[in-house]
């Protein structure tokens, strides 16, 4: 594996470093593997689709995310985007790297000792005049998209010559300008701590800080949404179809060949509102928390999961009653709650390696994401069962014996399974197939590659 020489810079991916002059200029992780893949491609103009595919290929993030990369490499490079010595943008296209003076090196030996990093050390007092434009910059509202990326540079470069220090300088609350050192210190190699709690203005400074990752991530997150929706609601039509069948052949059943298609769409409908749910909370929780992913990913899962059941729950209780005036014990808002908290869990730490994105992995890892959710959740839901709280096939169960002249009752599959009727193991083994059909569907909906445009 080469090094490559170009200008006054030095980069080495073997020891993932990029020296100016000996000295170290820090770059997070991606945007050190996108310089090396420009590099590396130097003769031609990468398109975008190609980098994300190359640099982001286990996560989904908007073009927004790519532009701020390239920002912050011409800002390591000393680069000008009007008349770029290194990177030149090629309009509606992508990127290229343009210096024509690279040489390749054998990276084995001769290494320079490094020298001490290039960004000004935190504790120090640089002059105002490269502090007060950049705070003065970021302290108001963009006007417009061209403003708000030049704020994000800004905020990137008060990183660079020390967080802690801009913090100090930034005299008063300026909620939005904490909000953003907040969001773009993943960006910046350099940057410190900018905590929240603790600090003034927290409700303001979280809710600008919502808007900010909310306004960048929106179009991915709703797509992500729309494809946990149909992923859901995919399984359920499946699982309610294989039920209606087994139903329907079972040995003393009472229940016609119309039990197949009237279960698929029953199911079809109950995966995809409760898909719908778990599925907002969390791509709304990995959109909006980075440092404690995993609880966001629980939380955001148990709340849209417990509030869509809770809905469905009192809709369908209120609807029995009012249209065929059955009273019959329709559950939903604690199995939401429960199923959504399991199927965060098993995504989180399916995809605990992410960073910098929306998880969505490849081959191997896409089927490892989709079978630990799918686990999480039929735990859950065999966990439910036991305490005797059914899901959709035990509702329908109970729906039935309320009715009258109703052919949907589950009493032959538990004679299949040895019981005298639908008893806890039926219940167990009904609601652990609907867990685990539920949580592959939500799962391979999630992991969807999508790509904001």
């Amino acid at each position: 594996m080469p090094r490559y020489c170009f200008g006054e810079f030095v980069l080495s991916p073997r020891r993932r470093l990029l020296l100016r002059n000996g000295r170290e200029q820090p770059l997070i992780p991606r945007y050190f593997d996108l310089l090396v893949f420009l590099i590396e491609r130097r003769g031609d103009a990468v398109h975008r689709r190609e980098i994300f595919d190359r640099v982001w290929s286990d996560v989904v993030v908007s073009d927004g995310a790519l532009s701020q990369a390239i920002r912050t490499i011409r800002r390591v490079l000393d680069d000008d985007r009007r008349e770029p010595r290194f990177v030149r943008t090629v309009s509606r296209h992508g990127y290229q790297f343009v210096f024509v003076g690279v040489t390749e090196e054998e990276d084995d030996g001769g290494w320079p000792d490094k020298a001490a990093p290039v960004a000004i050390t935190e504790g120090s007092a640089p002059s105002d005049d490269l502090y007060g434009p950049l705070i003065q910059q970021i302290t108001h509202l963009p006007a417009s998209r061209t403003e708000e990326e030049e704020q994000r540079e800004a905020a990137e470069t008060l990183h660079a010559l020390g967080t802690t220090e801009a913090l100090r300088r930034l005299t008063g609350s300026h909620p939005f300008a904490r909000a953003l050192l907040r969001d773009t210190r993943w960006d910046a190699a350099e940057a410190g701590p900018v905590p929240i709690l603790g600090g003034p203005d927290v409700i303001s400074v979280a809710w600008h800080l919502a808007r900010l990752r909310l306004r960048r991530g929106a179009g991915i997150a709703a797509a992500r949404w729309t494809t946990a929706s149909i992923g859901g609601g995919a399984a359920g039509a499946v699982g309610g179809a294989v039920g209606g069948f087994l139903l329907a052949v079972a040995p003393g059943s009472a229940a016609p060949p119309a039990v197949v298609p009237v279960l698929a769409v029953i199911g079809a409908g109950c995966g995809a509102l409760a898909a719908a749910g778990v599925g907002a909370g969390l791509s709304i929780a990995e959109s909006l928390l980075r440092s404690r992913r995993t609880l966001a990913l629980i939380a955001g899962g148990a709340v849209g999961g417990g509030v869509v059941g809770l809905l469905v729950q009192l809709i369908g209780r209120w609807s029995l009653a009012v249209l065929v005036g059955v009273d019959a014990p329709v559950n939903g808002g604690l199995e939401g709650l429960v199923i959504g908290g399991a199927a965060g869990l098993g995504f989180a730490v399916a995809t605990a390696h992410v960073n910098g994105g929306l998880a969505a992995p490849r081959g191997l890892g896409r089927l490892r994401a989709a079978m630990m959710t799918a686990g999480a959740c039929g735990l859950a839901a065999l966990g439910l069962a036991m305490a005797g709280r059914s899901l959709v096939g035990g509702t329908i169960h109970a729906i039935t014996q309320a009715s009258i002249g109703g052919q949907a009752i589950l009493t032959p599959l538990g004679r299949l399974l040895g019981e005298p009727g639908f008893g806890a193991v039926s219940a167990a083994l009904i609601s652990t197939g609907e867990g685990l059909v539920f949580g592959l569907g939500l799962a391979l909906g999630l992991t969807f590659r999508h790509r904001e445009r």
